[in-house]
C-alpha cells in the first residue's frame, strides 16, 4: 500500500485546511484509515479515524468538533477537513492504514504510512 498526503500548508489560525490522503491498491475500500500528527519534540499522536465505509469515525478530544474525517472509496482517498486551527495543530500530518482488530488510537496498530505533510497554524 502507498499513501500520498497533501494540502497542508501556512494558515492564521481561525482558519480551515483539507488535507488529503490517496491511496493505492483495489482493496482502499476495506481499508480502516488513520490521521496522526507530529509536532517537533513530541511524540506521534491520533488525530482521527475512520471505518471502511465511512459510517464509523473517532476523533482525539483536542480536534473533537474542529475536524472531520471522511472518505471518497471510488476516488482511493481519505480526508482530513480541519476548520477553527489553533497554533497548537501545527505537525506534520500522516495518513496511515490500520489493521483490523487494533486499537484505532494507537501508532502500532497501523502498518502502512503516508510521507506526511506540514501544516502550520500562525497566531
Amino acid at each position: 500500500v502507498q499513501l500520498q498526503a497533501s494540502g497542508g500548508g501556512l494558515v492564521q489560525a481561525g482558519g480551515s485546511l483539507r488535507l488529503s490522503c490517496a491511496a493505492s491498491g483495489r482493496t482502499f475500500s476495506s481499508y480502516f484509515m488513520g490521521w496522526f500528527r507530529q509536532a517537533p519534540g513530541k511524540e506521534r499522536e491520533f488525530v482521527a479515524h475512520i471505518g471502511w465505509s465511512g459510517s464509523l469515525t473517532n476523533y482525539a478530544d483536542s480536534v473533537q468538533g474542529r475536524f472531520t474525517i471522511f472518505r471518497d472509496n471510488a476516488k482511493n482517498t481519505v480526508y482530513l477537513q480541519m476548520n477553527s486551527l489553533k497554533p497548537e495543530d501545527t505537525a506534520v500530518y500522516y495518513c496511515a492504514v490500520r489493521r483490523r482488530g487494533s486499537a484505532y488510537n494507537y501508532t502500532g496498530s497501523y502498518d502502512w504510512w503516508g510521507q506526511g505533510t506540514q501544516v502550520t497554524v500562525s497566531s
